[in-house]
């Protein structure tokens, strides 16, 4: 009986058939990482590369002649510090907004007590395929007074139907109604249970929407562009855009060997540009990764 339970216990020997295709899937998933990843590495690499050994091609895998011209020239720019302020304080003011807004909701429209719970339903899918457009949505934020304001860039596009669902979704097939029931026993009302029960129970879905939100935050330019007319409100990344854009006019200005340099500065402040932009959120994922995988796969785990 004992060397049967430890044959069991012990690691069962895969078949020829399966070794091969466990080789074939972690080659084919090994491509892909390599296919998404390279892109991102070539940026780097590129950014700090002599701006020539990138025109002309030498720069594959490694660094070719170190240079931080590009970098030199970005941080020359003041406005650049700001967009960056600007750009942190929209992402951690929209991101609390948009959990206040999106989690209570998505949560209302899980309980299948809430009266009227379908017009809610339908009330809220519908602008997911309608909106009232670019000037009637214009006209609305002036007469809100939010136009060229910091509160144009949080307020007004913080509820997203698409969180509300996924956060309908988790509450529906992660939190047992017993929870509910038992919570009632005690006298608990719906706020304190939401508040001390749902919430630290939600951590996941938490940090998927917080991470959805702050990574859409970060990268944020259009709405900039048409509600901010104060370069003092602008984002990183309409900075960012306006830095590129002078320089690319610049360099089309020129003509002869310095036209060749400002166009060769012109790529390698782009390369720089998207590193700047993109870092803070690249280290801000690991962090929250283990709540990412849980909170997508919630809904397809439990039935």
């Amino acid at each position: 009986m004992s060397t049967g339970i430890k044959h069991r216990a012990g690691k069962i020997k895969k078949s020829r058939e399966d070794r091969i295709f466990d080789f074939c899937i972690y080659t084919i998933a090994g491509l892909l990482t390599l296919i998404a990843l390279y892109p991102i590495y070539f940026v780097v690499i590129a950014s700090f590369s002599d701006p020539k050994a990138v025109s002309a091609g030498d720069v594959v895998l490694f660094v070719s002649g170190f240079s931080l011209k590009g970098y030199k020239h970005l941080l020359q720019y003041a406005e650049l510090w700001r967009g960056y302020l600007n750009t942190i304080l929209y992402a951690l003011v929209g991101t609390l907004i948009c959990l206040v807004v999106n989690i209570p909701a998505g949560y209302a429209l899980s309980r299948k007590d809430l009266y009227g719970r379908k017009w809610f339903v339908i009330f809220y899918m519908i602008p997911m395929f309608f909106s009232g457009g670019l000037i009637p949505t214009y006209i609305n934020i002036q007469k809100l007074g939010l136009y060229d304001t910091f509160w144009v860039m949080v307020l007004p596009f913080s509820v997203i139907t698409y969180y509300i669902i996924v956060a309908r979704t988790f509450f529906t097939t992660g939190l047992p109604e017993d929870l509910w029931e038992a919570a009632q026993i005690d006298g608990a009302s719906t706020l304190r249970y939401f508040f001390s029960v749902v919430l630290p129970l939600s951590k996941a879905i938490l940090a998927v929407i917080a991470l959805w939100s702050a990574v859409g935050q970060w990268n944020s330019y259009f709405n900039a562009m048409i509600y901010l007319r104060n370069s003092n409100l602008q984002p990183l990344q309409l900075v960012l855009r306006n830095i590129l854009i002078n320089n690319q006019t610049a360099s089309s200005m020129m003509t002869g060997t310095a036209a060749s340099e400002a166009r060769e500065l012109s790529d390698l402040i782009k390369y720089g540009a998207i590193v700047i932009s993109s870092a803070p959120i690249m280290c801000m994922y690991p962090f929250v990764q283990k709540y990412f995988n849980q909170g997508v796969m919630v809904g397809s785990l439990k039935g």
